[in-house]
């Protein structure tokens, strides 16, 4: 393994910022992106050679391939956070623009939303996948948040409170408990969990998440990220009176400015519940 490669991989290691995902995410970008330096031909680099050369060679090889605006921008995220680490903020500029990299797109072609039918889930065999799965649907949950979820203790009458251990970013956030669909669930979910989490005893986390993918892909059920678009076009609907864009209704060109304002408050509801900053990021799974 190469220096740089070594270095980063522990400063990852060291580091518990962010959900379990976000870090290993995090790890395998930066894998990466010492790979890709070592092919432009930078050698022997260590983790506190990071220059503004390096970082824009590597943007300026990223525009080349055609990628994304969002792939890329995670990966500025990523360089940034090394920066940080190694004391050297000022060699990645702050924004984005500054090397050209063009705004993210968040209207996608169309719905990804996903339901979760019956005769699916009774394939799933592990009850403690079965239960993550309704829970994602229900509050529309991340996996990871899903799997860590403890009942008890987010049940707090009428919202769940997820700990920042749990999300990613390590944001914590509120979701309501508006239905008694939600609190026969939650109900179910507690006595499976007792005091604890949807990891059953004996178990850590990542043994959990290689389960919950074993039994989901032998049930036939992939892309469960869908479940959270399910979560909020119908959230939308509850809060405006119509369906979202991507659930058939209509675009904003259509709306009333009465109507506007009403669509602009259900996206900062729905945003926050999914836990996101952005109204923007609620043209993915609502359209616009």
């Amino acid at each position: 393994m190469r220096d740089l490669n070594y270095q980063l991989k522990m400063l990852c290691k060291h580091s518990h910022e962010g959900s379990f995902e976000t870090r290993v995410g995090r790890e395998r970008q930066l894998s990466a992106i010492a790979n890709q330096l070592h092919e432009l031909g930078f050698r022997q680099l260590k983790a506190t050679s990071l220059k503004q050369k390096h970082v824009q060679a590597l943007v300026n090889h990223w525009l080349g391939q055609d990628l994304s605006p969002g792939t890329i921008k995670n990966r500025m995220s990523c360089l940034r956070w090394w920066a940080e680490k190694v004391n050297r903020p000022n060699v990645v500029a702050r924004s984005n623009e500054t090397y050209g990299i063009p705004d993210r797109q968040f209207v996608t072609p169309g719905s990804k939303a996903k339901e979760l039918e019956a005769t699916q889930l009774a394939r799933v065999r592990d009850e403690n996948v079965r239960m993550s799965l309704r829970l994602q649907r229900a509050f529309g949950l991340r996996r990871e948040e899903a799997i860590k979820l403890q009942p008890r203790w987010a049940d707090r009458g009428d919202h769940l409170q997820l700990k920042a251990s749990w999300t990613k970013g390590g944001r914590e956030r509120t979701v309501p408990i508006r239905t008694e669909a939600q609190r026969a669930l939650l109900e179910q979910a507690k006595q499976l969990a007792g005091t604890g989490s949807l990891i059953p005893r004996g178990r850590s986390y990542i043994e959990q998440l290689r389960i919950y993918e074993r039994h989901t892909a032998n049930a036939g059920l992939s892309k469960m990220h869908g479940l959270r678009h399910a979560y909020a076009q119908q959230r939308y609907l509850e809060i405006t009176g119509w369906p979202s864009p991507h659930a058939g209704g209509p675009g904003k060109e259509a709306l009333t400015s009465v109507q506007r304002q009403i669509d602009l408050r259900a996206r900062l509801a729905i945003s926050r519940e999914l836990g996101h900053v952005r109204e923007q990021i609620t043209a993915v799974y609502l359209g616009r």
